[in-house]
């Protein structure tokens, strides 16, 4: 997992649209990262519209969100329509970015040992310094939480 103070990793994967986004292009914003198992689940959803509800809140605050899943930009552009989800949501299909954050392995699901896309953010400063991680994320209360932190990061 990357540690707070640390340089984020850069990386490039497509969006919703296939088009690429670099981390390295996102320099001079305040970048909340996040990674999550699925599009259109149920704690997924909640999380992203979490976010979603707060976008106003982080763009004043100079925020851009960024998420990363697994699934394919078709799916991408489905999950973003049917939410007015505002921000890019990437594809990681092999989790190469993912295994980079610390954002994929061994887990507990349910109780029972699994591998799987660990859900977790990252609050990346205009510098590209990792200023935040949240290893554990209460999806009905993050985008509020992440609003909270970068805040408090003022």
């Amino acid at each position: 997992m990357i540690e707070e103070g640390k340089t984020a990793p850069d990386f490039t994967l497509p969006d919703e649209n296939g088009n690429n986004v670099s981390l390295s292009s996102l320099r001079g914003q305040i970048v909340v990262l996040y990674f999550y198992p699925k599009d259109n689940t149920p704690g997924c959803t909640k999380e992203a519209c979490s976010l979603r509800d707060a976008i106003d809140d982080m763009a004043s605050l100079e925020a851009t969100v960024i998420g990363i899943s697994p699934d394919s930009s078709e799916s991408h552009v489905k999950f973003r329509e049917k939410h007015s989800l505002p921000f890019h949501l990437l594809s990681d299909p092999k989790h190469e970015v993912m295994e980079m954050y610390g954002a994929y392995g061994e887990k507990m699901l349910y109780g029972k040992k699994t591998t799987g896309v660990i859900r977790s953010t990252f609050l990346i400063g205009k510098d590209g310094t990792v200023l935040k991680v949240y290893k554990k994320v209460n999806t009905a209360t993050h985008g509020e939480d992440v609003k909270k932190a970068l805040e408090a990061l003022r």
